[in-house]
């Protein structure tokens, strides 16, 4: 067994126990015979896992899920964010609005001083300002979002770091929308269902009225399988995903040797995302 397969088993052994922190898991995948298994070996109903996964501090020996985003990669082949995108947007059943207004985007592009505001875009060099940076949902160690919410639709899994969320529990306030500094969720303001291009019976579509975002592929990776956009750029080195809290891991190896930044890191909430610029 190659050492990246033996690192996905470890992560999807680590999401399956959580239960995607159920009830990810179980509203979020088709598959029954999975959600049942998940749940049983998480030993808890799913509510129990909602509510227990909110303000849970981070185990220091647990996994605690990130991503390395590398822009030289990127700034190379422009193409590379495009193909994580579009993988993201057909793994999810993503609509495509054409109204800005009502756009939904998990992934999406924006200049360095759009992502980082906190960061000064004067005299930036060339491969910098006329490359595309991608912003996602950062996945919070500390997430804002998961305390604005009044529903525990939004929650973090304690044993993966992952901040999920349950559609079913969403009442459209849009409170963690607020609560958000990064600007990473979106609401659906019509009914998104017209506007899927491709369907993907494996992931529910969502309905007018709920707040969405990234879930870091938590539904793939209790399959053992990478998230779609690391997917998309495999053997590029444009994203890394793995395990934070693993000095062995490929993502710590990346992070212990190259130079990285993180958007708004000042304000505490601590992001899982990475980027190399």
């Amino acid at each position: 067994m190659d050492n990246q397969r033996r690192k996905f088993l470890k992560i999807a052994g680590a999401s399956v126990v959580a239960g995607i922190g159920a009830p990810a898991l179980i509203r979020l995948s088709s598959t029954p015979a999975l959600a049942s298994s998940a749940q049983k070996t998480a030993g808890h109903a799913p509510a129990d896992i909602a509510h227990g996964g909110g303000h849970a501090e981070e185990a220091p020996t647990g996994v605690r899920l990130g991503m390395v985003i590398d822009i030289r990669e990127m700034a190379k082949n422009p193409d590379l964010l495009d193909k994580a995108i579009n993988a993201c947007n057909n793994a999810h059943n993503i609509p495509q609005i054409p109204n800005k207004k009502s756009e939904v985007k998990w992934i999406w592009k924006a200049p360095f001083e759009n992502v980082f505001t906190d960061q000064s875009a004067y005299h930036s060099s060339k491969s910098v300002a006329n490359t595309a940076f991608p912003a996602l949902c950062n996945h919070c160690d500390d997430p804002p979002c998961v305390r604005a919410c009044p529903t525990q639709a939004t929650f973090k899994v304690a044993i993966n770091g992952i901040v999920a969320m349950d559609f079913h529990r969403c009442i459209g306030c849009r409170f963690c929308m607020a609560a958000c500094p990064y600007g990473a969720r979106s609401f659906n303001w019509e009914d998104p269902r017209p506007y899927i291009k491709k369907y993907n019976k494996e992931f529910p579509t969502r309905m007018k009225g709920v707040v969405e975002k990234c879930n870091f592929c938590a539904e793939r990776l209790a399959l053992g399988q990478e998230p779609a956009c690391v997917e998309a750029c495999k053997g590029s080195g444009a994203i890394t995903f793995g395990d934070l809290n693993d000095d062995k891991s490929e993502v710590r190896a990346i992070l212990d040797k190259e130079f990285s930044i993180q958007r708004k890191p000042t304000l505490g909430t601590k992001p899982s995302v990475f980027y190399i610029v």
